[in-house]
């Protein structure tokens, strides 16, 4: 998204770029290629093959290109000269079919689809923006896990008003209820019948938008930065992007760009620019946030209303929901920080602690973890949240290869000296990190941990760096790369070590061409799901591709169509089936694309999910 490329970080930390030029000039290794070097590099093994725990890990280590040292991938490759059309393109190993686009029912028996939507119907429809995601089978058997049905939650990122209202500007409440009602999260039960999946009438299923009611939990709860002088509940989540999930079964979705939904009626009449613009426009609030309009007429998302104040502070946090439980109230974990969270993905570290790796999507922010205060199953046991208590760390990058995890915590004098309380801390995680020299990154995105305890990282872009060599190309860095670390004492240490998995900018002109990373995810054999957003090279779509992290090979496996970003990845339990989304299909034109629908140049396209299976049936990715 082009509001993830504005910058708010004005700290002067030192950037990555610097760093990274540093590192990699000690590396003779070099002398073989950035992007082979980076696979090479000393201290990383290749994955290993996952095992289940005693609690049954959700996927099934066998099967085709399961067996280690064979080959990971042997799918044909979508070559460069057909991953430009108006319509997707796939392997010709694999197929699939399109489920839940924008506005088509929760559940069978829900108002159907019609253009433009009303509030009401929209609010009992599958949302716009299909970005996270993740698939919760149901229970098949006495221990068994279904692969033929479950509950799909997804996130919907963000539709602009011409897109979803068809006109540029909200014109009344009812008009804002609406596309606040296309934003949230869908949890839809759905189920796969002679090889064709399908929304089924669900007690599980539920629509959580921008005005659903949630609750605070962890050290901010009830303290004074989460409360208005309006005294209103707190309501809702928004621009739902990256995801995660939990070992006892419930969703993480995170709220990113968050700011942009609020506006200032009375720019010079706004409390916020006057009394806190060293921390709320750190987060990028402005006059007219991204042209919603909202504030206009929901007076919770005007920074000029006084009643209003610290409506604000309730955004930008993860959510945890619970899939199978309609009834539950969802759940902001304010342990895990304010920021504009990209995703999270979760390891069990030493001790059973429950360890989190999360980006801050934005030019020059930072990359976060968090550690859990005890064995995540005795906190349970005692009624504790892991996600409640535990530390909160930002990353530094050294020139060495070596890194430390910063804690942002009160206790730290430089902390207490800015802020009263570790709730403030928490609640303005970016200017904590910034007065604790965190390494400044170019646009943090998903993390996904690997087998053998590797994380990764997309960095999507930057092309604002100023400063580049022949012997680095990441300034500008216009189209992103991957990094990979390793924590020590399993996950839940003070320092790691990183290095380079893979740089962009080499592909192009190749049949592996990419740019701008950002989905990811780590199968329990070594391949690593790569899904892109932004401007692709050598006249590519957005594509999802495939990557031997033993050995640096990569394969393109789907393209979507033109304008449109390839977001999300969820699998069975067996990894035979793969959910994938495209994300604002033509940006909404039906001038370029009336996907998923049959090319008319009149039919509004719309963000739909794909389901993704290979021909013979095997493992997906193999």
């Amino acid at each position: 998204m082009s509001h993830d490329e504005e910058i708010s970080n004005n700290s002067g930390n030192r950037s990555f770029e610097n760093v990274l030029q540093s590192y990699l000039s000690r590396r003779t290794v070099l002398k073989g290629g950035l992007a082979t070097a980076a696979v090479t590099m000393t201290g990383f093994a290749p994955a290993a093959l996952a095992k289940k725990n005693e609690d049954g890990d959700w996927f099934e280590p066998s099967g085709k290109g399961a067996k280690k040292n064979s080959r990971l991938m042997d799918f044909e490759p979508v070559p460069n000269a057909e991953g430009n059309g108006p319509m997707p393109a796939i392997s010709r190993d694999y197929q699939y079919h399109v489920l839940i686009p924008w506005g088509d029912p929760l559940e069978p028996s829900g108002p159907e689809y019609k253009w433009p939507p009303s509030a009401a119907d929209q609010a009992k429809q599958i949302g716009i923006g299909h970005d996270g995601m993740w698939f919760f089978p149901l229970k098949k058997g006495k221990h068994g896990r279904s692969n033929k049905e479950g509950m799909l939650a997804i996130n919907h990122e963000f539709g602009g008003n011409q897109h979803v209202l068809g006109k540029p500007d909200p014109e009344s409440l009812q008009d804002v209820r609406a596309s606040q009602h296309a934003h949230g999260v869908s949890v839809v039960q759905i189920k796969e019948k002679k090889g064709k999946w399908s929304t089924v009438e669900s007690e599980r299923a539920r629509r959580i938008h921008v005005n659903t009611p949630v609750t605070f939990s962890g050290p901010v709860a009830g303290h004074a930065l989460l409360q208005t002088p309006n005294g209103n509940i707190p309501l809702g989540t928004v621009n739902n992007c990256a995801n995660g999930y939990t070992p006892w079964g419930t969703y993480l979705t995170c709220e990113e760009n968050f700011n942009g939904y609020f506006g200032a009626s009375n720019l010079f009449g706004s409390w916020m620019f006057e009394t806190a613009p060293d921390t709320q426009q750190r987060y990028g609030f402005s006059e007219n946030g991204f042209g919603y309009g909202w504030h206009l007429f929901d007076r919770r998302f005007d920074l000029s209303d006084p009643d209003y104040r610290n409506e604000e502070n309730r955004f930008g946090w993860i959510v945890e929901i619970d899939p199978m439980d309609a009834t539950q109230t969802p759940v902001k974990r304010t342990a895990l920080g304010r920021f504009k969270h990209e995703g999270i993905a979760l390891a069990i570290g030493k001790g059973n602690r429950i360890v989190g790796y999360m980006g801050d999507d934005q030019r020059f922010d930072y990359i976060y973890k968090f550690v859990s205060a005890g064995d995540w199953k005795q906190m349970r046991k005692q009624g504790k949240s892991p996600l409640d208590e535990g530390k909160l760390y930002v990353a530094r990058f050294n020139d060495d290869g070596s890194g430390d995890w910063l804690e942002l915590t009160i206790d730290n004098p430089v902390l207490a000296a800015r802020f009263a309380d570790q709730a403030e801390v928490l609640t303005f995680a970016r200017v904590a990190a910034d007065l604790l020299g965190a390494t400044p990154m170019d646009r943090p995105e998903w993390t996904t941990v690997a087998p053998d305890e590797t994380v990764y990282c997309t960095l999507t872009n930057n092309s604002r760096r100023t400063v580049a060599n022949a012997a680095n190309p990441l300034a500008p860095n216009n189209d992103g790369h991957i990094i990979r670390w390793k924590d020590s004492d399993r996950h839940t240490g003070l320092t790691f070590e990183w290095n380079i998995f893979l740089i962009a900018q080499e592909t192009h002109g190749t049949e592996d061409s990419y740019s701008d990373p950002d989905g990811l995810w780590a199968d329990p054999d070594g391949r690593l799901f790569i899904q892109t957003d932004g401007g692709q090279k050598d006249g590519l779509n957005n594509q999802l591709l495939i990557a031997d992290t033993r050995t640096g090979e990569l394969r393109r496996l789907f393209t979507g169509v033109s304008g449109d970003e390839i977001t999300g990845i969820a699998l069975t339990p067996d990894r035979r089936t793969l959910f994938i989304n495209t994300q604002h299909p033509g940006n909404g034109d039906p001038s370029v694309t009336n996907f998923p629908a049959p090319l008319d140049g009149v039919t509004v396209p719309r963000d739909c999910t794909f389901v993704i299976t290979r021909k013979d049936g095997g493992i997906i990715g193999s």
